[in-house]
């Protein structure tokens, strides 16, 4: 059963996340010489349940400047997989490692501290 504490707490790192995205967007917008590059990353999941899945696609979704544009259900040692659009993706390391942290966020509201840390020890291949 989901923590409706650890629940609201992810609601608002969220909430943070999409206005610092939205005002990245903004200042780009409005300055001289764009800096968008945009960019399609990969993105193997830690995440195993249908929630914790959709539930990352949609976080991804609502943030300005990603979108999810696909994903690849788990095929035999192959985790799941988020195809992302990013419109800031010259350094496609960075994005990986910005999608880590709220994938990180979401386990911890999913799975608590401790799961979350289990889940994230090894890197999905």
């Amino acid at each position: 059963m989901l923590n409706p504490l650890r629940a609201a707490v992810y609601g608002g790192w969220l909430a943070g996340e999409v206005i610092r995205g939205a005002l990245r967007i903004g200042a780009d917008v409005v300055t001289p010489g764009l800096r968008m590059s945009p960019a399609i990353v990969e993105l193997p999941l830690h995440c195993e349940t249908d929630l914790e899945i959709s539930t990352m696609a949609s976080s991804i979704t609502i943030t300005p400047g990603t979108i999810t544009v696909g994903i690849a259900p788990r095929t035999g040692h192959a985790p799941p997989t988020l195809y992302v659009h990013a419109i800031y993706g010259h350094d496609r390391d960075e994005v990986i490692a910005e999608l880590r942290v709220m994938e990180r966020h979401l386990l911890v509201m999913t799975r608590g501290r401790s799961g979350s840390d289990r889940a994230m020890e090894v890197e999905p291949s």
